[in-house]
């Protein structure tokens, strides 16, 4: 429980310390966290679990997360392990593959391919075991924060029966339904990343051989890229990201439109020749957005609900277990020592957007010329390989050894675009033009 500090009057009563809205990865860990600390915490779910959500690959930093957690045995026994990544390239005609085992970090050799259903509804239930209170199927409608009053959070049951709590703190991790960022105009949309994405769930996938068939392979073609997904129960998760106008404007249902990005990637056409479309093909639009600030008083962002980005480095789950690890310290913070309560959340604040900047110089890359041309040619030259799985595998703070070379990356990134634009618009002469000039 929270302690008054010295001379600090005693605050009204309320429902709960911590009122955590969504029970997804980020809600239901800091859920955990903090009523494991004594915090009388209420997480509250729109759905009933287990329930669908996409985004099925982690990564390997996930796994001392899960230690934390107490809950890695249950997430092994439900899942099919990923030990690395296949790049596939019909512009440069092959596959390359990155094994998690060559990062600089040699402790986390694999990670987890998982049903999302599965694996939130263990997360849940592991935050009701650590003594928060669940509700599930109440969707929250708005946070009202009086000015000298604790915050108001306002829902309904899937009855239409309208609940009402205060609490001493709200944590949104309400995920892209981005509830505080909407209702305090906080959100931006990214317009570096406009993408869109359309998926699929597949039986009888052409999967790859031996120890890689868990692997996640991401595939460019010429209007952005596929991911696939084994998972543990046979199917496979295939999806297309590409840019937002492409899919608006496809002039067909879904299911047409699907299957002719498929016909025009012959990898992922070859992989589903004999495969069963098991489910629905599902869209989805406004992929990349941030928000204005990741907190205030009262209240605090975790994961999709303070920003998302490109899915294709499957950073969504690690983004968004590590902001709930730091938002449960920082919200302790406040309930103990409300005079450091400023200065913790501008930390949490720019821990935040430096986690998502370490990605996303990568990912707004990912289909330029330069950058596929660096990650199918791989070389380990200053152990810069190394380095570069390191943030694939989600240790990029995992000390300035590995930062001085991913800025190395940078620089032969720059020096390849520049290289590529050269000799775009000045083109080397044929050697017959040349010869030519100089008879005359």
């Amino acid at each position: 429980m929270p302690q008054l500090q010295p001379n600090e009057p005693p605050a009204a009563q309320t429902d709960c310390d911590v009122f955590v809205i969504g029970g997804g990865p980020a809600g239901s860990t800091i859920a955990a966290l903090l009523a494991e600390r004594g915090h009388r915490v209420i997480l509250s779910e729109k759905d009933q679990h287990p329930r669908f959500h996409i985004g099925e690959s982690l990564l390997p930093h996930n796994l001392p997360l899960f230690d934390r957690l107490g809950i890695r045995e249950d997430i092994e026994a439900s899942s099919i392990q990923k030990h690395g990544i296949e790049f596939v390239s019909p512009y440069h005609g092959k596959s390359v593959r990155y094994d998690f085992a060559n990062a600089w970090d040699k402790r986390f050799p694999y990670s987890f391919q998982v049903r999302r259903s599965v694996f939130d509804h263990i997360l849940f239930k592991n935050a009701a075991a650590k003594g928060a209170d669940l509700i599930e199927g109440c969707r929250i409608l708005s946070i009202d924060f009086p000015e000298n009053g604790h915050p108001v959070i306002t829902g309904r049951d899937a009855d239409g029966r309208a609940r009402r709590w205060t609490s001493a703190f709200v944590v949104d991790a309400s995920g892209r339904d981005t509830l505080l960022a909407a209702q305090l105009q906080m959100k931006e949309r990214n317009p570096r990343n406009n993408s869109a994405a359309i998926f699929g769930h597949f039986s009888g996938a052409r999967r790859l051989p031996g120890k890689a068939e868990g692997n996640i392979s991401i595939v460019w073609f010429d209007h952005g890229w596929f991911w696939f997904i084994p998972l543990a129960d046979g199917t496979t998760s295939v999806g297309a990201v590409c840019q937002a106008p492409f899919l608006k404007n496809r002039g067909t249902d879904l299911n047409s439109f699907f299957a002719s990005i498929i016909a025009s990637c012959p990898e992922i056409a070859d992989r589903l020749k004999d495969a069963r479309l098991v489910g629905e093909i599902t869209a989805t639009g406004n992929y990349s957005y941030g928000v204005k600030r990741t907190s205030g008083r009262n209240f605090i962002l975790v994961g999709d609900a303070c920003a998302f980005i490109d899915p294709v480095f499957s950073t969504g789950v690690y983004l968004a277990m590590t902001t709930a690890f730091w938002a449960a310290d920082a919200v302790d913070t406040c309930l103990r020592s409300p005079r450091r309560a400023a200065r913790v959340l501008r930390r949490y604040d720019a821990g935040a957007r430096k986690l998502l900047g370490a990605f996303t110089w990568f990912i707004y890359r990912i289909r330029e010329p330069a950058m596929r041309n660096l990650f199918m040619s791989p070389r380990n030259v200053f152990r810069m390989e190394e380095a570069v799985l390191s943030l694939l595998a989600g240790g990029i703070f995992d000390g300035w050894p590995i930062r001085a070379r991913l800025y190395m990356f940078r620089t032969i990134y720059y020096i390849t675009k520049f290289s590529h634009l050269r000799h775009r618009f000045f083109p080397p002469r044929a050697a017959g033009a040349q010869a030519g000039s100089t008879a005359g």
